[in-house]
């Protein structure tokens, strides 16, 4: 049998090619990325899904967490509201066995955009 042609879209394969039960969490937080921006681009990039090149944002699903990957300095701005989630400089982990905060990361996505509004480096 032959193997089914790829989508269209990269972004498409990346889900379906996931664990089934974590697909629904990858399409809740690319929703919710084009809820906030319906405009950005998607893609590929780093081996994971990319939203405007990078200049947005990334996700990608890891073995114990869905992992968010925001230019900085959105996760220092907001550092206060993401204390029960593991961070670092440009990634939020967010456990795969709890719901997807879906405020949060709207906020989060509003405030890379503002910050890309007022910055005059552009990032490829």
């Amino acid at each position: 049998m032959k193997k089914p042609p790829k989508s269209t879209n990269e972004v498409d394969d990346y889900i379906s090619n996931a664990p089934k039960e974590h697909q629904g969490k990858l399409i809740e937080i690319r929703k919710i990325i084009k809820d906030v921006s319906p405009n950005s681009t998607e893609s590929i990039s780093y081996r994971m899904p990319a939203y405007d090149k990078g200049n947005l944002c990334w996700f990608a699903l890891m073995k114990t967490h869905l992992g968010l990957y925001i230019r900085p300095p959105i996760i220092a701005l907001n550092h206060k509201k993401l204390l029960k989630f593991k961070t670092s400089k440009s990634a939020i982990q967010f456990p795969l066995d709890e719901p997807i905060p879906v405020t949060l990361i709207k906020g989060l996505l509003k405030d890379r955009i503002k910050e890309n509004k007022t910055t005059t480096v552009k990032f490829k």
